[in-house]
């Protein structure tokens, strides 16, 4: 990696992420050759929002690498709720680890707070913005079901608020593949994203209906309508529920057809799924384990 931080999905080069699955597939083959790997080293955990996988996984990952985590804790129990500004928080952070991993409602605040600490700073999610490490990890399970090139993926959902299919959506721009975007037109990509698609030459087309495209699709990366991004309650309601896949929807479906989710899922994909040969959304979250190990490994290993 050429990076100090990992702020953004931008970031990311063909080469980059070719060297993090990589080494994510030797985590993955053999973990115990990692286990030392940064012993006696901290990673702070800094998350301003809920999450389960993302902080689980990169706590897991860094205990893997045989180092430890300190963890802010809720909002409410920490001096940001006094006041303090993100600035102060990271800055006094930095003190107590040798890297940071932070997220934060407001869209750009990982990359305003890199600005303030010489330890790498991860951005796990900014909002409506960014998520780089799920798109890495995301990134590790196409390529082990269809690899990378020659690829056709359908995001279906919230496209507009949903920060995952806005990473993945960057990165896949230095593949070989082909992307359908389905959704309701008010959960369109934003016009900033189609922008920088259209600028990298990516293959694009957005559609209203999953079915004039499912059979095309290697994978379909689906997303829940994320409630808690929508400033009007009522929006929420009219989408909600619009766009959900069954067994039956499936049908229409290549038989290797590859269902993926960045979860929570709410009832965008009916359970039954879950048993059939498409589903690999729990793999998928799995994989967030050795991802973050390589990555944590190649970050760390550039401070030393």
């Amino acid at each position: 990696m050429r990076h100090d931080h990992l702020l953004s999905a931008h970031q990311l080069s063909r080469a980059d992420v070719e060297e993090v699955l990589s080494r994510a597939a030797e985590v993955a083959a053999d973990p115990a050759a990692f286990r030392d790997r940064h012993a006696g080293k901290l990673l702070a955990l800094c998350f301003f929002e809920p999450s389960t996988r993302t902080k689980m996984s990169f706590d897991a990952a860094m205990k893997r690498l045989g180092g430890d985590t300190v963890d802010m804790g809720s909002v409410e129990s920490s001096s940001v709720k006094k006041g303090e500004s993100l600035a102060d928080t990271v800055r006094v952070i930095e003190g107590y680890a040798d890297g940071v991993v932070l997220r934060h409602p407001s869209e750009g605040a990982a990359t305003m707070a890199a600005e303030f600490v010489d330890v790498p700073l991860v951005n796990a999610g900014d909002g409506a913005g960014q998520h780089p490490t799920q798109t890495l990890l995301d990134l590790y399970t196409i390529r082990e079901t269809h690899g990378l090139d020659d690829l056709t993926i359908g995001v279906m959902g919230d496209l507009k608020y949903g920060r995952t299919v806005h990473s993945l959506s960057t990165v896949l721009t230095n593949f070989d593949a082909r992307q359908h975007f389905i959704s309701p037109e008010s959960l369109r990509l934003p016009r900033g994203v189609r922008f920088d698609l259209h600028e990298a030459g990516a293959q694009v087309r957005e559609h209203t209906d999953l079915d004039e495209v499912l059979p095309e699709l290697d994978v379909l990366y689906v997303t829940r309508i994320q409630r808690e991004r929508f400033p009007d309650e009522n929006e929420y309601h009219t989408v909600a529920g619009q766009y959900r896949i069954d067994a039956e929807t499936l049908e229409a479906a290549k038989d290797d057809l590859t269902v993926m989710h960045p979860l929570p899922r709410v009832d965008e994909i009916a359970p039954e799924v879950d048993d059939t040969d498409h589903a690999r959304y729990f793999e998928q979250a799995h994989n967030g384990v050795p991802v973050r190990m390589a990555l944590l490994d190649l970050l760390l290993e550039e401070g030393e």
